[in-house]
C-alpha cells in the first residue's frame, strides 16, 4: 500500500500534496449561504462556480463546499442530498473552537448571526450555537483554562 502524506503545512484547494478536509453542506440557496459564511465568519469565497456548481468558501483553516444537493449519482447510487427538513432534528453540526467566546459572540452577532442562546458554561467549556440560513447549527466553544483534550 502506498504511503499518504499527512504532515503537511499547506492546506489548499485543490490539494497539491497530501489532503485537505472540507465540510460539504447541502443548502437551498448557494449565494445566500456563501454570503452568510463570508459575512459572519469573514470567509473567503474562493469560487462561486458556474450555474449550479458548488461554491467553495474558506473560513479559518476549514473549507466549505456548498451544494444544492439532488438525487443519486453513479458514485453514490442510493443517496439523495437535501438541506435539513427539520432544523430541530440534526445528525451533525460544525464545531468552531475559539480563544475568546464573548468577543466572537459579540462580533458574529453584529454581522447577522442568529444564536440559539448566549454563551453558557457546560462540561468544562463555554459554548453557544449559531443557526445558519439552512437550519444547520454551528457550535462555538471556548475551553476553560487548564482543560486538557484526550
Amino acid at each position: 500500500m502506498d504511503e499518504v502524506q499527512v504532515e503537511q503545512q499547506n492546506y489548499q484547494m485543490p490539494p497539491v500534496e497530501g489532503f485537505t478536509v472540507a465540510v460539504f453542506l447541502t443548502v437551498a440557496d448557494l449565494k445566500r449561504s456563501a454570503e452568510f459564511y463570508k459575512t459572519v465568519f469573514d470567509g473567503d469565497i474562493v469560487s462561486m462556480g458556474d450555474g449550479d456548481a458548488p461554491p467553495y468558501v474558506k473560513i479559518a483553516n476549514t473549507w466549505l463546499i456548498l451544494n444544492v444537493g439532488g438525487g443519486p449519482t453513479p458514485d453514490k447510487p442510493t443517496v439523495t442530498l437535501s438541506p435539513p427538513p427539520d432544523p430541530n432534528h440534526l445528525s451533525s453540526f460544525m464545531n468552531i473552537r475559539v480563544a475568546d467566546i464573548q468577543a466572537c459572540y459579540k462580533l458574529w452577532k453584529s454581522r447577522g448571526a442568529t444564536f440559539l442562546s448566549e454563551p453558557l458554561d457546560k462540561y468544562g467549556e463555554t459554548r453557544c450555537y449559531i443557526r445558519d440560513p439552512d437550519g444547520y447549527i454551528i457550535e462555538v466553544g471556548q475551553s476553560k483554562p487548564g482543560f486538557k483534550y484526550g
